[in-house]
């Protein structure tokens, strides 16, 4: 198989002292351990570009053979947003109170007080929604293949959680189940399927959040030295 030719640049890269790198390593640490997840947020508007950077910086993040298998999908329309609320508690009612969810994983979700109503979805200044793509489109109308593409939307969800809370937003990542209907209402094409939704704002004021604790590092790291 001969191999196609790739063109290539100079790696940019900065170096610290390990001085420098503790400091930075100790400081990025502290800032997003303040991270939590929100449900109460500001009526403030958020420029729309401070949600274009987040999404270009999500879209640094490596995918497989460099196939970039995401779409953001960024709404700020009223009307879009309350259809969204609508469907997505009807999905949520039926899992708290249908039956959907087990009796294990409502006493899990029960110290965190969340419930089948979302009504952020509807007030919140932007609900950004993360698409999967299963597959990619040729101009021709053929289909693409893609690689590791659960893999590498994850990255990318992760790094864009990162990215809003960098610049002072809060986000939820939110997974109402099924989630079939966040691609009918916003016409996305079907070799796209939702991964995420992403409610975005400043938090409230008065916002509070569960007081979590997270696990240590000897309970999440195991070392070979």
């Amino acid at each position: 198989m001969n191999k196609q030719p790739f063109k290539t640049i100079p790696y940019e890269r900065t170096s610290y002292s390990p001085i420098e790198a503790r400091a930075r390593a100790e400081e990025h640490f502290e800032m997003m351990d303040v991270r939590r997840s929100v449900r109460h947020f500001s009526p403030a508007a958020v420029p729309r570009d401070l949600i274009e950077f987040a999404i270009k910086t999500a879209s640094t993040a490596p995918s497989g053979a460099h196939m970039q298998p995401w779409t953001f999908v960024a709404i700020s329309d009223l009307t879009i947003k309350k259809k969204i609320r609508i469907a997505a508690e009807k999905e949520e009612f039926t899992s708290y109170e249908g039956g959907r969810m087990k009796e294990e994983w409502l006493r899990d979700l029960a110290p965190l007080g969340t419930t089948w109503e979302k009504p952020f979805l509807e007030t919140v200044p932007w609900i950004v929604v993360l698409m999967a793509q299963r597959r990619g489109v040729n101009p021709d109308g053929s289909n693409k293949k893609h690689y590791y593409v659960q893999e590498s939307v994850g990255i990318a969800a992760g790094m864009f959680i990162e990215a809003l809370h960098h610049i002072g937003l809060s986000t939820l990542t939110h997974t109402p189940s099924p989630m079939g209907f966040l691609q009918e209402i916003l016409h996305r094409p079907k070799n796209e399927v939702p991964y995420i939704l992403f409610p975005i704002g400043f938090a409230a004021d008065n916002c509070e959040v569960p007081d979590l604790k997270r696990k240590t590092l000897d309970q999440v790291s195991v070392w070979f030295e």
